[in-house]
């Protein structure tokens, strides 16, 4: 095999999924460098994949050519650059131009010239679409809040200002305000670097962190289109724009609340929880909320000693932040069970601005990505949630209850409480292939598929009258809060990094997205398996699974591999059978979504192959399916979030700009969105097409 060579530039082995050492110390505390917090023998899911590319696609794939088509309508501080040339892949160029063409039709959906990977400080959007920032971190949304002056910044003016590095986006309908509806933003996580000049790391003043406290958390802010230009903009002042922060009261419910695990010297009714923390992706109910997954919680708690904190990788020394130093609740030897108050799925309701936040326990205590919908037939809801850790699992939460239709308070209360009472599983998965047959290498199995079952292994369920373990030497109340361990006893499948999982709103199907993990097969960690099929997998993958029946409250399903990602001109990649000389290049899959014609839509986190981060969507069905197709790229440094596709408008959340090792706010990485002279700021872009017209048809 040749040598494969990057598409542009070479990135750098040293961080894990090409992520800058910044964004591993301020967004997940260096996870990638410590001991792996899963050490149980489950079986490791790359080693239920590994080699399951089916032969038919390998034979289609014979001749392979880097998606080269020039993306347009670049915004920032410097312009898109032109693309590398294709590599000479035999293909008469009358064939290429004819694939060419094909790419500018695809999937109903799909039909765009995809953009061009590259290393423009823009989002770079494809030709005859257009774009405008919608709203930055700093930004005033509430009465009173002043305008934004990164110099003479306060706790006090950014608890009324929109928050930093926007990550999950949710847009709600506003019946009666025409042309207007509601933006739900989560900000995981704060870069202190980037946000206040001279920042000293080893002594953050309290004014520095009290802001970060303020920066965290929840947005929910009214936007509203100008029809004549396309563009989406915040209106400010809105009764129903709102911040919740680090130190906004929630309330604890479900099977934990009020236990003895989670009560504390400044809570003794283990109710009352002050902030949310690290909100990463999340989801939007039936009933009208939205849900937000508390991920790297672990990396704001210090001095810990426990082995049940060690295995979510709480430190047994000081923050990078230091917060410890200013509140006590984020020191573990002090206040030992507030660590157990975070790492849940939050529900927040974004049309009453005076509604008190939950944190539901019943959905298990992990380092949630997301929290997805579907509804079963009679109505009950089933919540999807990844837990993002390398060797981990992902879960579902089958509620008891029915969701009620209509708007009245008791109706609202009631879907409020849905998702306190059920059941939560964990996923085992199975391959099809002998084991033997799996090595790591990307060789098919003798079947030429990667496929096989699964099931829904019970761990607890929570009702009215109290909780019920399923889980041997575990309490209901430990399983809810130390669920990782109960995965570990019951022998579910350990993934490579399971991030967002979303049920397909048209066809039922689940997708999970596998961002990577270089640890895989190295070293005495798990080698792969069928259903995470390669060693040191530095580009990730994307698994589909259908549930028994098609039904969300099935105890199993099928699963097969739908993408490996990487540079198509990789043997070792798929694309759901779609031929490789017409898709664009992927790696490191991160949050997903569907358009209304259900293509998926797939935003990457530290892509590994020299190109910037971007979105990408790719045709679940028909005879295009698997053709991939990037969208937009972000700016340097940056992470692609959040994606929403509507019929007419694209929208996602540039996370953490400028984030480059040895960027400060006097020597920039970045200077998007302002350009030279301003700070680099996190910040949602909606984008249009130019004619007015349905995306992508």
């Amino acid at each position: 095999m040749r040598k494969l060579l990057p598409l542009i530039g070479t990135p750098s082995d040293s961080h894990p999924g090409g992520r800058s050492a910044m964004t591993c110390r301020f967004r997940c505390g260096d996870a990638c460098f410590h001991e792996v917090p899963n050490t149980s023998s489950n079986e490791y899911v790359g080693d239920v994949i590994a080699g399951a590319l089916s032969r038919r696609s390998m034979m289609r794939a014979a001749a392979v050519v880097t998606v080269t088509a020039a993306g347009a309508g670049a915004v920032g501080a410097a312009r898109a650059p032109q693309a590398a040339a294709a590599p000479d892949t035999g293909v008469p160029a009358a064939a290429a131009r004819e694939a060419a063409r094909s790419r500018t039709k695809g999937a109903r959906g799909l039909r765009f010239a995809p953009v061009a990977p590259n290393t423009a400080d823009a989002v770079t959007v494809p030709e005859g679409y257009r774009q405008n920032v919608v709203i930055r971190w700093g930004e005033p949304i509430l009465r009173g809040a002043p305008a934004f002056d990164p110099e003479k910044q306060t706790a006090k003016a950014q608890a009324g200002q929109f928050g930093y590095n926007c990550d999950f986006l949710a847009l709600l309908p506003l019946p009666g305000e025409r042309g207007r509806q509601l933006l739900v933003a989560n900000h995981e996580y704060t870069d202190e670097v980037l946000m206040f000049r001279g920042y000293d790391a080893a002594a953050p003043t309290r004014e520095q962190v009290e802001i970060a406290w303020a920066a965290h958390g929840l947005s929910a802010v009214v936007v509203e289109e100008d029809r004549r230009s396309g563009r989406l903009t915040a209106v400010p002042r809105h009764q129903l724009n709102r911040r919740v922060t680090a130190t906004t009261e929630f309330r604890l419910t479900g099977p934990v609340a009020g236990s003895d695990l989670v009560k504390t010297s400044a809570d003794p009714s283990g109710t009352k929880v002050l902030g949310t923390l690290n909100n990463c992706s999340g989801g939007v109910t039936p009933w009208g909320t939205t849900l937000h997954g508390e991920e790297n919680f672990n990396q704001y708690f210090a001095n810990s000693s426990r082995a049940t904190d060690k295995r979510y990788g709480i430190g047994t020394g000081a923050t990078e932040r230091k917060w410890e130093r200013f509140d006590k609740r984020f020191d573990v030897a002090r206040e030992p069970n507030e660590v157990h108050r975070f790492g849940y799925v939050v529900e927040f309701d974004p049309y009453d601005p005076h509604s008190t936040p939950r944190k539901h326990t019943a959905l298990g205590r992990f380092k949630h990505e997301a929290a997805t919908v579907r509804l079963t037939h009679d109505g009950r809801p089933v919540v999807y949630s990844g837990d993002d850790e390398r060797f981990d699992y992902f879960y579902k939460f089958v509620s008891s209850k029915r969701m009620k239709h209509g708007t009245s308070r008791s109706v609202r209360e009631h879907n409020l409480s849905l998702l306190d009472e059920g059941t939560l599983y964990v996923a085992r998965l199975t391959g099809d292939s002998p084991a033997i047959e799996i090595d790591g290498t990307g060789k098919l199995p003798n079947d030429g598929e990667f496929d096989g079952s699964g099931e829904w292994i019970p761990l607890a369920t929570a009702t009215a009258e109290g909780a019920v373990s399923h889980v041997d030497g575990m309490s209901a109340e430990e399983v809810f809060v130390f669920t990782r361990l109960a995965g570990d006893k019951v022998g579910a499948t350990k993934m490579d990094r399971p991030e967002d999982i979303e049920p397909n709103p048209v066809t039922g199907k689940v997708y999970v997205a596998l961002t990577n993990n270089s640890n895989r097969g190295v070293g005495a960690n798990p080698k792969a398996d069928e259903a995470n099929p390669r060693h040191a997998n530095k580009h990730g993958h994307v698994l589909e699974l259908t549930e028994r029946w098609n039904r969300p409250e099935s105890t199993t399903f099928a699963w097969s591999l739908f993408l490996v990602a990487g540079d198509p001109q990789d043997p070792a990649t798929y694309f759901a059978g779609f031929p490789k000389e017409g898709v664009s290049p992927i790696s490191c899959p991160d949050n997903v979504a569907f358009d209304p014609h259900g293509n998926l839509w797939i935003s990457t986190d530290g892509a590994q192959l020299g190109s910037h981060d971007g979105l990408f969507g790719v045709a679940t069905r028909g005879e295009r399916r698997g053709e991939l197709k990037q969208f937009l790229t972000v700016p340097k440094g940056a992470e692609t979030c959040g994606p929403i596709i509507q019929e007419r408008r694209v929208l996602v959340a540039v996370q953490h700009p400028g984030e480059i090792d040895g960027a400060t706010v006097d020597k920039p990485a970045s200077t998007w969105p302002d350009g030279p002279g301003s700070y680099v700021r996190p910040a949602v872009v909606s984008v249009w097409r130019a004619d007015g017209r349905d995306i992508g048809v």
